[in-house]
C-alpha cells in the first residue's frame, strides 16, 4: 500500500492545479476500502472514496463517473473492460461500491473518476490509482503450510527457501503470503515491500491474515530466489490455535494478467530450510516477551542462499486446523522515524546507559567496534528509571553475539521493545553516540490532526497524548501497553476510541481490530477484556463492550455502514449475555472465566478514590449499558430494523430509570459514591431525570473543585466520560483547570517528572507507556479547537464550528482531516475581537455558532446583525473569515 509522503501531496496538488488551467476541479486521495492502492482487500465489491479540492467557495459534488479496468492502459471510455459507470448524479464521495463486471479472487484492476460541481464544471480524470482482490477461498489457494522445525522450536526464526524460473518481467507477479508469526520476503535478495512485524494481530485459533505483496519489480527473466524469514511472535506454544512447534507459512506466487491468473511458485515439500543468525527468548507472555539474539558470525551471509557452510535442509508440511484465512484490511507495520540518543552514560566499566530521550515503541541499531569472536553484548531495555536511577524492570532484553570481524551490527527483526533507556552490558569502552539509533515502529495509518493555542502547558499536554498513540498501534491494534503486555484492551480502547479517530485515520486499523472482537465472542455471547485473546484478562463490561461503542464511534469517525451491519449480530450476542446477568433490572458481577478475569468499574484512579466499591461499579457499568442501547437503537434504524429500535429504546429508558432510583440520594444529589464517574456518567448515560440535572451537575463541580482541589479524580473509564460531558456542556474552563494542574493527580505532573508518552497510573506505577490516560484528547479540538461533529451526519459530513475558549487562551490552530478532506479552524483574539479563519472541505457543510450577547459578526467581510432567533451561520465548502467583538 504505497503512498506518496504527506509533505509531497502539496506540491502534487500544485502541480495539478499549474497543468489544468480550463479546470478549478481536482479529485485526490483516491482510495479503495480506505486503503490507498491496495493490492489485496477482502472483497470482491470494492467501495470507492475520494476527495475534492476547489478555490471556489459554495463547491458541491453533483456527480461522477468511474472507471476501472484491467491495465491502466484500458481506463478510457469506451475501453474499460471492468466498469465504466457512466455519468451518477450523486454527492456521495466515500465508499462508493463498484457496480461492474464481477471480480474474482487474485485479480488486479485500475481505476480513476471524474467529478462534476454545482455549476456544471466537470474536473479532469485523476491520476489512477489500483485496487486487487486478495484469495478469498481455500479454492483459491494451491500451496500448503511448511515449517522449519530443526528443534529450537519457537526460539528459531527460520529461513524458507525456493528458486523459481520466469519467461518474462514485464508481467505483473503478486505474491500471497498466509504467515502464522511474522514473516519477511526477499526475492533476488531485496525485500518486498516496507512492512515489518508483518502480520497484523489475529485470533489464530479463529483467524489467520493474508499479505500480498506486488513484487512485479523484484522479478527477473530467468532464474530466481525467494527466500521467506520467519518469527514465531504471537503463534507461540500454548497460546489458541498454536499446533506447530515454530512458525508457519503458505505462499503462493501468481502471474496476473486482467482476469488470467498463472501460478508460478507455492510453498511445498520442494522448499528447504535452514537457521538463521536470529533466535528469540521469552514466551510471548506479560512480562515475558523478552527479546532477540543475533548471531554476528551468521548475518555476514544470511542473503547467501548458495553458502556452503550453511546447508538448506527439508522443510516439513504441517497440517494447520481449519480457520478463517483472509487478506490484512489495515495497513502494515513500517519504521515512521528514526530517533537519535540524547545521552550514552557510563554507570560502571564495561556499562553504559543510552537514553533516547523520549519513549518509543521499536527497535534498536548498534554498530559496535573492535569486538572479539564469541564476545557477548547484552542490551537491556525499559521505559523509566526509578527515583535512584535504576531499572524499573528487567523483562526486555537482546544479544548480540560478535563474529570477531567488521562490521558487527545488531537490529531487531521479530521483536520490538517499549523503551526510552537501553542498558549496554559488555563494552570495553564507552560507544560513540552516533553509533546508536531507535526505529519507531506503528502501523501505516494517516496522521489526521493538529493542534497548537497560545499556551504552552495545553500544548505539551496534546503532544504527549497524540505522541502516546504512535507507540501504541503496532500491529493493526492499540495495545495497552507494548513493553509489558501487548493486548488490545477493549477498555482502554473505549477510553481512547474518540480521541485516537480524531487525531488519526484510523478506519483500516479499527476493521481489522473489531474483526478481531468478532472472532474471540464465545457461544454464550461472553466476551473477553481483550482482542485477540490470547490468554484471561483483567477489566469489566466497558471492555467487553467495545464490540458496540467501538463500532459506533468508527462509523461516526469514518461513515462505513458495512461494520454496522457485520457486527450488529455480536452486539446483539453480548446484550444477550448481559440480560443473562442482570436482576431486577441491573447488570450485576458476572462470574470469571478461563478466559476473562475481574468485575470493574473504573480503572486507575488516584489514591483516595475506591474503585472497587459496589455501587460505585455498577453505577458505572449500568450507565454504559445504558449507553450501549442507546448505540444499538440508532444502530438498528440505520440498518432499517424497526422493532429492534423499538425494543433497544424501550430497554434505555428501563434502564435509565431503574439507575436514578436505585443508585441517586437525595440528600446530597449525587450518585453511587459521588465520584466523578459515578456523576458524570449517569449524566452520559441519560438516567438524570431534567428536574435534577442542575442539582446533579452542582454535585459534580462540588465534587471536582471541593473535593478533589479542582483535579482529576477517575481514571481509564471515568477521563472520556468526564471529557464527553464537559464539551457537550461547554464546561472548558472547568476541563481547563483540571488540566493546569501540575501536583499529584495530574497530566503536567506526569509531564514535569520527566513523562513524554502517558502513564499506567498517576503516580506512575508500572508502564509509563499506556493507553490509560488518552481519553480527554477529544478535548483539544471538539472544544478549545471548535471542532464538533455532528452524529446526525457522520463521517463528519456536517460539523458544527463553536470554539470554548478558556480564559487565559488567546489563540488556536486546529485542523482535522476528514474523509472529505481538511477541516481547519484558527481563530485569535485580539482587543476584544475574536477572528476565525474556517476551511472547509468540499463535501462538508458548517455551523458556526456565534455566543449570545453578539448582535453583529462580518463574514467574509461583509457585516450581519445577528437576532436572537438567528440559526447557527450555515457555511458551506471554501475559505472564510468570522469576526465578530465579544465582551
Amino acid at each position: 500500500m504505497n503512498r506518496l509522503p504527506v509533505f509531497f501531496i502539496p506540491a502534487v496538488l500544485f502541480l495539478l492545479w499549474s497543468c489544468s488551467s480550463e479546470n478549478h476541479l481536482v479529485v485526490y486521495d483516491l482510495k479503495c476500502e480506505n486503503l490507498t492502492n491496495p493490492t489485496a482487500i477482502d472483497k470482491t465489491v470494492p467501495r470507492f472514496s475520494w476527495k475534492i479540492q476547489s478555490p471556489e467557495n459554495g463547491t458541491e459534488q453533483k456527480a461522477f463517473q468511474i472507471l476501472v479496468a484491467s491495465a491502466i492502459d484500458l481506463l478510457e471510455e469506451e475501453k474499460s473492460d471492468f466498469w465504466d459507470s457512466g455519468k451518477i448524479e450523486s454527492a456521495s464521495g466515500i465508499f462508493v461500491p463498484y457496480k461492474g463486471k464481477e471480480l474474482s479472487s487474485g485479480m488486479a484492476a485500475f481505476w480513476k473518476i471524474r467529478v462534476w460541481d454545482n455549476e456544471g464544471n466537470v474536473s479532469d480524470w485523476s491520476t489512477p490509482a489500483m485496487f486487487g482482490i486478495g484469495l478469498l477461498t481455500e479454492d483459491s489457494w494451491q500451496a500448503e503450510y511448511i515449517a522449519y522445525n530443526p528443534g529450537a522450536g519457537f526460539s528459531e526464526c527460520p529461513q524458507l527457501f525456493k528458486s523459481f524460473d520466469v519467461e518474462d518481467s514485464d508481467s505483473k507477479y503478486l505474491l500471497h503470503v498466509n504467515s502464522l508469526g511474522y514473516h519477511e520476503v526477499y526475492i533476488n535478495g531485496q525485500k518486498a515491500g516496507n512492512g515489518v512485524l508483518t502480520p497484523a494481530v489475529s485470533q489464530f485459533n479463529k483467524r489467520s491474515l493474508i499479505n500480498t505483496y506486488d513484487v512485479s519489480a523484484l522479478v527477473k527473466k530467468g532464474g530466481n530466489d525467494l527466500l521467506i524469514w520467519l518469527g514465531s511472535g504471537w503463534y507461540t506454544s500454548g497460546l489458541p490455535g498454536v499446533v506447530n512447534d515454530g512458525p508457519v507459512v503458505r505462499a503462493q506466487l501468481e502471474k496476473v494478467d486482467g482476469e488470467k491468473k498463472q501460478t508460478i511458485v507455492v510453498t511445498n515439500t520442494d522448499w528447504k530450510g535452514r537457521a538463521s543468525s536470529y533466535t528469540r527468548h521469552g514466551n510471548w507472555r506479560p512480562n515475558q516477551f523478552g527479546g532477540e539474539i543475533v548471531n554476528g558470525t551468521l548475518t555476514k551471509n544470511d542473503f547467501k542462499t548458495d553458502e556452503p557452510d550453511r546447508e538448506w535442509k527439508p522443510v516439513s508440511v504441517v497440517n494447520i486446523p481449519v480457520h478463517a484465512v483472509s487478506p490484512q484490511m489495515t495497513e502494515l507495520n513500517t519504521v515512521q522515524d528514526t530517533i537519535q540518543p540524547a545521552a550514552v552514560i557510563q554507570i560502571a566499566a564495561d556499562t553504559f546507559l543510552v537514553d533516547m530521550g523520549k519513549n518509543l515503541t521499536g527497535w534498536l541499531e548498534f554498530h559496535f567496534q573492535d569486538l572479539k569472536s564469541g564476545q557477548e553484548i547484552k542490551l537491556e531495555y525499559c521505559d523509566h528509571l526509578t527515583k535512584e536511577g535504576k531499572f524499573n524492570y528487567r523483562n526486555q532484553y537482546d544479544i548480540y553475539i560478535a563474529s570477531g570481524t567488521a562490521p558487527e551490527i545488531f537490529i531487531n527483526k521479530f521483536n520490538y521493545h517499549g523503551f526510552r533507556y537501553v542498558e549496554v552490558t559488555g563494552l570495553s569502552e564507552m560507544p560513540d553516540i552516533d553509533s546508536v539509533q531507535a526505529y519507531l515502529i506503528r502501523t501505516d495509518y494517516e496522521v489526521a490532526s493538529g493542534f497548537e493555542c497560545s499556551d504552552p502547558d495545553l500544548n505539551a499536554i496534546h503532544d504527549m497524548l497524540h505522541y502516546t498513540f504512535q507507540c501504541l498501534s503496532i500491529g493493526g491494534d492499540l495495545v495497552d501497553c507494548p513493553q509489558i503486555e501487548r493486548l488490545g484492551y477493549g477498555g482502554d480502547g473505549n477510553a481512547s476510541t474518540v480521541t485516537a479517530q480524531t487525531m488519526y485515520n484510523l478506519g483500516p486499523l479499527y476493521s481489522n481490530w473489531l474483526q478481531a472482537w468478532a472472532d474471540v465472542v464465545r457461544e454464550d455471547g461472553g466476551m473477553p477484556h481483550t482482542a485477540p485473546n490470547p490468554y484471561r484478562a483483567g477489566g469489566g463490561p466497558y471492555w467487553c463492550g467495545f464490540i458496540i461503542t467501538a463500532t459506533w464511534n468508527t462509523f461516526l469517525n469514518y461513515g462505513d455502514t458495512l461494520l454496522l451491519k457485520k457486527y450488529y449480530p455480536v452486539m446483539q450476542k453480548w446484550l444477550g449475555y448481559v440480560d443473562k446477568y442482570s436482576v431486577d433490572g441491573l447488570l450485576k458481577r458476572w462470574p470469571d472465566t478461563d478466559y476473562r478475569g475481574w468485575y470493574l468499574g473504573d480503572w486507575a484512579t488516584p489514591e483516595g478514590i475506591d474503585q472497587t466499591a459496589e455501587a460505585s461499579v455498577d453505577v458505572v457499568n449500568n450507565s454504559f449499558v445504558a449507553v450501549c442501547y442507546d448505540n444499538m437503537q440508532k444502530i438498528a434504524g440505520i440498518l432499517g430494523k424497526a422493532n429492534d429500535k423499538k425494543m433497544y429504546a424501550r430497554k434505555k429508558d428501563q434502564l435509565q430509570k431503574t439507575i436514578h432510583k436505585t443508585f441517586f440520594d437525595e440528600s446530597d444529589n449525587t450518585y453511587g459514591t459521588g465520584t466523578q464517574i459515578d456523576l458524570a456518567f449517569p449524566l452520559i448515560a441519560g438516567a438524570v431525570p431534567e428536574k435534577e440535572l442542575e442539582n446533579v451537575k452542582e454535585a459534580l463541580y462540588n465534587e471536582i473543585n471541593v473535593n478533589r482541589n479542582g483535579h482529576f479524580a477517575c481514571g481509564l473509564v471515568g477521563l472520556p466520560v468526564l471529557t464527553e460531558w464537559a464539551t457537550k456542556n461547554q464546561k472548558s474552563g472547568l476541563m481547563y483547570s483540571m488540566m493546569k494542574k501540575r501536583d499529584y493527580p495530574g497530566y503536567l505532573y506526569m509531564i514535569d517528572n520527566g513523562a513524554t508518552t502517558t502513564w499506567e497510573h498517576w503516580d506512575g506505577a508500572r508502564s509509563r507507556i499506556h493507553n490509560c490516560y488518552n481519553g480527554t484528547g477529544s478535548w483539544f479540538y471538539q472544544a478549545v479547537g471548535g471542532i464538533f461533529p455532528l452524529e446526525d451526519f457522520p463521517a463528519y459530513r456536517k460539523v458544527r464550528i463553536q470554539p470554548q475558549i478558556p480564559e487565559g487562551v488567546t489563540w488556536a490552530k486546529t485542523f482535522k482531516e476528514t474523509p472529505w478532506g481538511k477541516l481547519s479552524v484558527n481563530w485569535k483574539i485580539e482587543a476584544g475581537k475574536m477572528d476565525m479563519e474556517i476551511e472547509i472541505p468540499v463535501g462538508v457543510e458548517a455551523e458556526v455558532v456565534i455566543p449570545d450577547g453578539v448582535e453583529e459578526y462580518s463574514l467574509e467581510g461583509k457585516k450581519y446583525a445577528l437576532q436572537n432567533d438567528d440559526l447557527p451561520v450555515s457555511i458551506k465548502s471554501g475559505k472564510y473569515n468570522v469576526s465578530y467583538v465579544i465582551d
